[in-house]
């Protein structure tokens, strides 16, 4: 079965018919649940088989060696790893004293589901065992959105053709084995029984186990506790062993008759709390479930859900599959930051070990984005946990000579754990994509107590570190030399363009927010004189321009470097980094990611509409997407220029990323940014969004394929609502106080309830599509020789 087909196309859900045995490690990650907390990977409830196991509380890690061939000064010594912790989901069945395993016996259906207005995985099988007997289980799994230590199971046993004995065994299960590594270096390390066990109970319905990390030291403990329904007799045991807890259901069913198992799982952490506190924690967590009751979790998870897709669906009319794949996107970016509180939000998010569970600039980048505008307290947490680990960031500027903070580029606790530095040290620009997350957020929020309390700290302290670390030249341009920017196929290269707009646009929001809290900037030690000196910098901000191209340089001397050998390169060899070293690529023009192109994207007010569209086709023949965070930049961008059938491809690339698992590593949890980046690419691209300013800029425009595009937006306490179609562009402002905006650069002013419509722009058609390396085109989104749209063969990417 290819990945392409393997899920039911539905605008509100996504479904899996059958089982698919190769595929169960993807089908694990397209139906994790989480709420920023607590990840759950969609093991089977019988635990076996599986693909890749995983239960993961976001912030826990173990420490792992990073090895060197030659050491370094400044080299991180640690690495950190995200780990499997406590398995509460397992429920093992036993028929008869056969084991409910659908590699056994004969599996007559298996269905499972999950509608994104529900939050609820659904799962429905008939087995036969070998022995003859059958039954039907139901299952139905959440990660609470509203209490955030707890997830629920609720598990049906129907006995189908004759008396069985049922035996229940759920479990909670620590260190248990997983899968090998792959040996993809983008996969995460694997580490074996990383829990030292300090204290396990089991009586009546309940069980709690807690455990230590062997050398981080993080305490996590995992509860369990049960209601059960079913014939009037039945029989429970409660046993626990360091590293197990099981409680016991038997009972016999008769043709027709049901055995009901609900059980509720809580989880906690932390690096200083005591044992009984910890513990504690669980227990009054499962209290608090127990009371509310399955019917009640169920209840608030769908009204949780009903206000979040009030405020922030996005609709289309025309591809249901897009549909269906951008309500994918951020029903899963919502699991990742609804609950974070105060931690990161991971590349991965909590679906898949993939990057070792690690959070770099895409959070800030691609996810906070889609945040601000429909969940921005989530946005909070994760720029206010960006803010607590400043005393890590200031100690690492030191180490390398600077001022200010050096945020590292991979991390889960704080502290930098990329062991390449030329990729890692080197993309100073994080520092950056953090400070525009805090203006944004206050920008969109108006949350001036944030920006005083944290938002300041940040921009200050990355506005000194860029004053450190670049310096004006001899006719007074401000340089930042030897610097990696988003490409990683180019490194330590000299006044990389997004570098330099991303650090321009931090030293100025730094001296404008030091402007608004004096007294908070002057207890830093702030003054007029340091806040001249970002200015000048900013004003000075050099950004290099080929004159006889037409073009602007990736990075000074980059358009002179010699061109990658397209031509010669074998689709096999892609992703190239697999296949060829880094010294090849450094000093080549081929480029894995946007970098030039979502420097327009962020930074559109640097560059004309000429040297955008100019650049655009420059760097489109040079770029291989591979990377999943490429995609929906160059769709952004393909929309501004006019290319709408290139942007509507690009676009379907990045929603698909997973559900059709372009790039084969879906296994190890969802491409975050990706998802994010699809929904960016509509609102951005398609909407025409900009948000440099103080007031939201659209210039819509939609491809042939889609005859509507709606999306809501939460601005200032407002609800925003955008409807376009191929004539006219609807704004409505559903909640809160009037509000402007800019439709392709007229002012509009919007009063609650009152609808205001203009043209929507039909930008002049290019004269020819842009070109991409040979194989490297992304899959036509329109139909191809009768084939309904989305049955094409796409690119792998990262």
């Amino acid at each position: 079965m290819s990945p392409a087909n393997v899920f039911t196309i539905d605008p509100w859900g996504v479904a899996e018919h059958g089982l698919d045995l190769p595929g169960l490690a993807r089908a694990e990650s397209v139906f994790a649940l989480s709420n920023g907390h607590i990840g759950l990977r969609a093991n089977l409830d019988e635990g076996e088989p599986h693909g890749l196991p995983g239960t993961y509380l976001n912030g826990v890690f173990e420490l792992r060696p990073l090895p060197y061939a030659e050491g370094g000064y400044g080299f991180p010594e640690s690495g950190q790893s995200v780990i499997n912790v406590t398995n509460g989901k397992i429920i093992r069945l036993l028929v008869d004293d056969e084991p409910f395993d659908l590699r056994y016996g004969e599996l007559r259906s298996h269905q499972r589901s999950l509608d994104f207005r529900e939050g609820v995985l659904r799962r429905e099988a008939e087995w036969t065992s070998p022995a003859g007997r059958t039954i039907r289980v139901a299952s139905n799994r959440l990660v609470s959105l509203t209490q955030r230590a707890v997830a629920a199971i609720e598990y049906r046993v129907t006995a189908v053709d004759g008396p069985v004995r049922i035996v229940l065994q759920s479990e909670l299960v620590a260190n248990e084995q997983l899968p090998d590594s792959t040996g993809d270096p983008r996969a995460a390390a694997a580490l074996e029984a990383p829990l030292l066990a300090e204290a396990a109970h089991a009586s009546g319905m309940k069980a709690v186990l807690v455990h230590r990390t062997r050398f981080s030291s993080l305490r996590v403990a995992a509860g369990m506790d049960h209601l059960v329904e079913g014939p009037e007799r039945f029989d429970t045991t409660a046993e626990s062993t360091e590293d197990q807890g099981r409680i016991s259901v038997t009972t016999v069913l008769k043709p027709g008759e049901e055995l009901r198992l609900v059980k509720f799982i809580a989880y906690g952490w932390s690096a200083t709390r005591s044992l009984p506190a910890v513990r504690d924690q669980v227990e009054a967590a499962l209290t608090a479930a127990r009371f509310t009751g399955w019917e009640g979790l169920l209840a608030e998870q769908q009204e949780f859900l009903k206000q979040f897709w009030d405020t922030s669906d996005v609709q289309l009319d025309g591809d249901v599959e897009l549909q269906q794949a951008v309500r994918f996107a951020l029903f899963h970016i919502l699991q990742a930051g609804a609950r974070s509180e105060e931690r990161a939000i991971p590349a991965k998010g909590l679906t898949g070990p993939g990057y070792d569970g690690h959070s770099f600039w895409d959070t800030e980048t691609f996810v906070l984005p889609v945040l601000t505008y429909c969940l921005p307290a989530a946005v909070k947490q994760v720029l206010t946990w960006r803010h607590s680990t400043l005393p890590m960031a200031r100690d690492r500027a030191a180490q390398l000579g600077l001022a200010g903070a050096v945020f590292p580029w991979r991390t889960i606790h704080g502290e930098e754990c990329s062991g390449y530095w030329p990729a890692g040290t080197a993309a100073f620009h994080i520092g950056a994509d953090i400070a525009v997350a805090v203006a944004r957020y206050v920008r969109a929020t108006g949350d001036a107590e944030f920006e005083r309390t944290y938002g300041l700290e940040v921009l200050v302290e990355t506005a000194r570190m860029w004053r450190s670390l670049g310096h004006h030249d001899s006719v007074g341009r401000f340089r930042i030399e030897g610097v990696t920017g988003p490409d990683e196929y180019s490194a330590i290269a000299d006044n990389n363009v997004f570098t330099n707009l991303m650090a321009q646009t931090n030293l100025r929001e730094a001296a404008e927010a030091v402007a608004r809290h004096q007294h908070e900037a002057a207890a830093m030690g702030v003054d007029t004189e340091e806040t001249a000196a970002w200015r000048d910098a900013a004003a000075a901000m050099y950004i290099p321009y080929d004159e006889n191209l037409g073009v602007h340089p990736q990075a000074d001397d980059f358009t002179q470097h010699q061109f990658w050998d397209f031509d010669n390169t074998p689709p096999e060899k892609y992703p190239l980094l697999l296949h060829y070293p880094y010294f090849d690529l450094y000093r080549k023009q081929v480029v894995k990611q946007a970098d030039l192109v979502l420097a327009m994207q962020v930074r559109g007010d640097a560059f004309t509409p000429e040297q955008k569209e100019r650049n655009f086709a420059y760097y489109e023949r040079l770029t291989v997407r591979d990377s999943s965070l490429s995609a929906c930049t160059q769709a952004v961008i393909a929309a501004e220029v006019g290319q709408l059938d290139l942007a509507y491809d690009y676009t379907a690339e990045a929603a698909l990323m997973d559900l059709h698992d372009l790039g084969g590593n879906t296994r190890d949890g969802l491409h975050m940014a990706s998802l994010a980046g699809a929904c960016i690419a509509l609102v951005a691209g398609f909407g025409g969004l900009r948000d440099h300013g103080e007031e939201l800029f659209f210039s819509p425009r939609l491809p042939p394929g889609l005859r509507r595009l709606a999306f809501a937006m939460v601005v200032r306490d407002r609800l925003l609502h955008v409807e376009i179609t191929h004539h006219r562009t609807t704004y409505t402002l559903r909640r809160g106080e009037a509000m402007t905006l800019l439709h392709d650069g007229e002012k509009l002013k919007l009063g609650r309830g009152r609808p205001v419509s203009r043209p929507t722009v039909v930008p002049e058609a290019p004269t020819e599509r842009c070109v991409q390396p040979p194989g490297r085109e992304p899959a036509r989104r329109q139909a191809q020789a009768g084939l309904p749209i989305g049955v094409v063969e796409h690119l792998p990417a990262e």
